[in-house]
């Protein structure tokens, strides 16, 4: 119902209810009422001029001019008519009202009319309309949510870290605004769009950015929308959706997390969903069917671009791929921008210096950073955000949160002491490791030590040195820990480092082809296609028993050169190794330059705000760090739940 018929049933009810009131209230000459034997007698008595007779009612004039109204009784009353020939008194007859027929037929249809009102009422209720979203009848519309173009805020300023996305997706703002443009040359604009990328990288904005630029409609909905427990719903919500967005075009179709729906179809062994794959049908259907579907454009979102079916991917549908990558350092830099805007800045801070300090760090995770550090302000009674704010909410989200009301015993301090230091030094001797940018003592997380490395750049592949340079300084702690508690005083704090560094020393050999007694050939499988039969599920090539026991001992040879090597950097370096685990356990938190302090002989240099009774009031742990990267972190548990960025080849990027 529009509201047009809206209004006009509004107002008939008001002109019905005011009618009704005017009626009741009007004021009239209302006759002087008598009974009917009074009625009988004044005729008798000739005092009646005149009567009006109307079914019971009886209304007359006297000689005198008066009126009165009287009711005739049900009983028959032959003699009346004498009554009044006989006395001369005139006798007027009254026609009996008749309804017309529309009346008669509205009376007689209005208890129909009425029944059906309420049963439509009812199912437009049941089918989510008028108010009732989500009703039991609704499971066939669509769901994608509507968005007008004076809704949609965003442009391509709001989305930074990913220019050559950017680039990509500037042709679709020129078509939508102009197809002329393309059109008179015989282009065709890409009918879909797949956005490929890891999470929080900024896929979903940079859709919305598109329709914001173009100032089109925005259709919004997710893949796992269309998937119901009724084979069939999917299929009819697609088709709900495309026909809404041909009444909308030129308009754009924002699909997130597509492989819930588009995942490659079964082949016909070991059942499937047949629910999926009719979704998934539909949408092939719409997107490169008969019916043309001109002016809209189809983007879709995904982590998981290997699930997909091939038919989604060719050309004429998802005809175009979008790579939205991990932001490099200038990018991380430029989204920094974007979201320090929206707090008040102290002058000392340095988007540059933090965006070097997190590499790995996506979209959201910046704005994580940020959103984190307005609370340490806030927490703090601080009018602004401080570099010290946000150091501290990058050491939160890469390390964890600090944990000072855990009690440690000293014994176990000093432990911890000495296995951080240990993991400093050899980060510092080995050649090609990252430089040590912190170590701490304070447990965050599950980690009750940590020692951070700091990139000095982004970093896309490994050497076989800097594998090996890790490789040692992961066994760094539990060597210390073997120098001064003996081997029968090592602890399990040492089993994720361990673990870690068996990880490195397998790829090394089997994945990255850098041992020389193997080759350079690949062992292990890609475990990124284990579905639909590949690797992983019968379709991988066996290994030997011969060249699995060849690749065992050589990860063994590369492990037990690596533990060999820490060890004589540790024995050389006794003396730094107990002046730095004694500086831990007073400060609690050194950086790079108490570091270089002790790496050089030299007394460590107190934190800033340090004085001998401890830190000051408000004063920082340790001096505000410059950049921040990896880390290494060692507890009682087997891993911990800080943050690590992992490297492009897969592998951990720090202990």
């Amino acid at each position: 119902m529009n509201d047009m018929a809206k209004n006009l049933i509004l107002w008939l009810v008001i002109a019905a209810v005011l009618l009704t009131v005017f009626n009741n209230f009007s004021v009239e000459n209302t006759p002087q009422t008598m009974n009917y034997s009074q009625f009988v007698e004044e005729v008798q008595n000739e005092q009646v001029q005149s009567v009006t007779i109307d079914g019971y009612t009886i209304n007359g004039e006297r000689n005198d001019g008066s009126q009165f109204q009287t009711i005739r009784p049900a009983a028959e009353d032959p003699k009346l008519m004498d009554d009044l020939l006989a006395h001369d008194v005139t006798v007027i007859g009254q026609k009996p009202e008749q309804q017309s027929l529309w009346t008669r037929l509205l009376i007689a249809s209005f208890p129909i009319l009425l029944i059906l009102a309420i049963f439509m009422f009812f199912m437009r209720q049941m089918q989510g309309g008028g108010g009732g979203k989500g009703g039991p009848m609704s499971f066939g519309k669509s769901k994608a949510k509507l968005l007008s173009q004076d809704q949609i805020k965003t442009t391509f300023a709001d989305v930074a870290g990913c220019d050559e996305a950017k680039e990509e997706v500037e042709e679709l703002v020129d078509f939508l605004r102009d197809p002329s443009k393309f059109q008179r040359l015989g282009g065709t604009i890409p009918r879909g769009v797949l956005m490929v990328g890891p999470p929080g990288t900024g896929k979903t904005l940079l859709a919305k950015s598109i329709a914001g630029e173009a100032k089109v409609p925005f259709f919004s909905i997710s893949g796992s929308d269309f998937v119901e427990m009724f084979v069939g719903v999917g299929a009819s919500r697609v088709r709900d959706m495309f026909e809404q967005a041909k009444k909308q075009a030129p308009c754009i179709i924002f699909i997130d997390e597509i492989d819930a729906v588009g995942r490659s179809r079964g082949a016909g062994m070991g059942g499937g969903n047949d629910e999926r794959e009719q979704t998934l049908n539909q949408l092939l259907v719409e997107m490169d069917g008969f019916e043309a579907n001109e002016g809209i454009i189809v983007i879709a979102a995904t982590n998981r671009p290997d699930v997909l079916d091939p038919a989604l991917l060719r050309p004429g549908r998802f005809d175009r791929q979008v790579t939205v990558p991990l932001p490099d350092i200038r990018g991380r830099e430029h989204i920094l921008n974007v979201h320090l805007r929206k707090v008040p800045l102290g002058d000392d801070v340095k988007p540059s210096l933090i965006a070097r300090g997190t590499p790995g760090f996506s979209g959201a995770d910046l704005a994580n950073l940020v959103n984190e550090a307005a609370l340490f302000s806030a927490r703090r009674n601080k009018r602004l955000v401080g570099m010290e704010e946000l150091e501290l909410a990058k050491d939160k989200i890469m390390m964890g949160a600090e944990r000072r009301s855990m009690v440690m015993t000293e014994k176990d301090k000093l432990n911890t002491a000495y296995h951080e230091s240990g993991h400093a030094i050899i980060g510092l001797v080995m050649p090609e490791h990252d430089p040590v940018y912190k170590v701490t003592i304070i447990p965050r997380g599950r980690a009750l030590g940590v020692t951070m490395f700091l990139p000095e750049e982004d970093r896309y592949s490994l050497s076989r040195q800097q594998i090996i340079s890790q490789i040692c300084s992961l066994y760094g702690g539990r060597l210390a820990e073997e120098m001064t508690l003996g081997p029968n005083g090592v602890t399990t704090g040492a089993s994720n480092d361990i673990k870690r560094a068996t990880e490195l020393a397998h790829n090394l050999v089997a994945k990255w082809g850098l041992s020389e007694e193997m080759g350079p050939i690949m062992y292990d499988e890609d475990e990124s296609h284990q579905f639909l039969g590949g690797p992983g599920q019968g379709g991988g090539k066996l290994k030997s028993g011969e060249t699995v026991t060849k690749l065992d001992k050589e990860v063994r040879r590369i492990i037990d050169e690596c533990y060999a090597q820490a060890k004589q950097i540790l024995e050389d370096n006794r003396d730094k190794l107990d002046a730095m685990a004694e500086a831990l356990v007073q400060y609690e938190t050194i950086d790079a330059d108490q570091l270089k302090d002790i790496m050089d002989g030299r007394t460590p240099r107190p934190p800033k705000g340090w004085d001998d009774d401890g830190p000051g009031p408000g004063a920082p742990i340790g001096e505000a760090p410059r950049e921040e990267p990896k880390a290494e972190d060692d507890g009682d548990e087997e891993e911990s739940s800080g943050r690590r960025p992992s490297d492009p080849l897969g592998g951990p990027a720090g202990n």
